[in-house]
């Protein structure tokens, strides 16, 4: 039987050069198990793929080259070769993540539960300012540089849902675009050309929403990728149906819960409700299933606010990320909560098994 975890997010703050912010998450990365973890897991997912340095920096340089010159900083800080940087940070051709998430928009705000297997969760919020190009973001990192959820200093808010990882190709994994979407583009607009144009590894749907009120559900796979405006979103294709996978109960279950409920949405504090308690409906404790829902956020476009919390049944932790950009650092060090499950994050000592 699981019995309840203290868990937390260590709270990272830079302002800098994507140099110095690779340096600095090297660091990072040392002074915890993210690396250790990382290779173990790759001795038993044997990757089938092949990482080539050429290629993956020409895709950079096309897309976000500031993030080229952070992995540069990560792999002198870590002292790795190129090749093992990039399996590891590069998100590019590599296998992305099978999971299950909620999404739900309203006026001015953007909930999503994300839903996964907390060894594979940095347990790293993190906010950065660059001083060389690309946008300040806000959000919980994954795989140390990608994004699941966050936002920018725009106001452009994103999260991502899993649909499936047959037929790959060659391109960026989720959390990488979901990265480059935050750091590059302004506006919804911007997010649908950018989506629509890099190249896709798996099959996704990128939720995005900003001070325009919009919100739009991006369908993207390797082959297609189409666009709808919708303020709701599960692990399904709407409209490239032919590429989901075959499994969709749980997926469908969760949005008829979203839907059922939405008469009763008035603002952001009854969607968290939806999603962060555990009674609703939406909320997940399939940790060992690769679907319990770790976080639940809220991202506010017109004020800059970001809601956040670990675990269910919580209060918020609220950041006023539009004080953070005037100069004023965070004085909390971690986000604490609490998760049904024995398994720990990405960044405690542990092995596989």
């Amino acid at each position: 039987m699981d019995s309840m975890q203290r868990v937390a997010n260590e709270i990272t703050q830079f302002r800098g050069s994507h140099y110095e912010f690779g340096r600095e998450q090297g660091r990072y990365v040392k002074r915890n198990q993210l690396l250790h973890n990382r290779e173990d897991n790759w001795k038993i997912r044997v990757p089938r793929f092949q990482v080539d340095p050429v290629e993956t920096k020409e895709m950079f340089l096309r897309y976000a080259p500031h993030i080229w010159d952070e992995l540069l900083g990560l792999q002198d800080e870590l002292e790795l070769s190129l090749p093992d940087t990039l399996l590891h940070f590069g998100h590019y051709r590599v296998e992305g993540p099978k999971s299950g998430c909620s999404i739900m928009t309203g006026d001015n705000f953007l909930v999503r539960n994300y839903d996964y297997h907390p060894m594979t969760y940095d347990g790293r919020f993190s906010v950065f300012q660059p001083n060389d190009g690309g946008s300040a973001i806000i959000g919980p990192a994954s795989r140390v540089t990608g994004r699941m959820d966050g936002m920018n200093e725009h106001g452009l808010a994103m999260g991502y849902n899993f649909i499936n990882r047959r037929r790959p190709g060659d391109g960026f994994v989720s959390f990488m675009i979901g990265r480059i979407i935050l750091e590059m583009c302004t506006s919804v607009d911007d997010a649908i050309s950018l989506v629509k144009e890099i190249p896709h590894r798996g099959s996704f749907t990128y939720v995005v929403h900003d001070k325009s009120a919009r919100s739009f559900v991006i369908e993207a796979t390797a082959r297609d990728v189409q666009v709808r405006e919708s303020n709701m979103c599960t692990n399904h294709f709407d409209l490239l149906q032919h590429e989901n996978r075959y499994h969709l109960d749980d997926s469908k279950r969760r949005m008829m819960e979203l839907k059922t409920h939405q008469h009763m949405i008035q603002d952001a504090e009854s969607a968290f409700r939806l999603l962060n308690d555990t009674d609703k409906g939406v909320f997940a404790d399939l940790y060992a299933q690769w679907a319990g829902t770790i976080h639940t956020s809220a991202y506010f476009p017109e004020e800059l606010k970001v809601w956040f919390a670990l675990g269910g049944d919580q209060e918020p932790v609220t950041f006023d990320f539009a004080d953070w950009l005037a100069g004023n650092d965070f004085t909390a060090s971690e986000i604490t909560g609490e998760l049904e499950t024995n398994i720990q994050f990405a960044n405690t000592l542990q092995t596989w098994r």
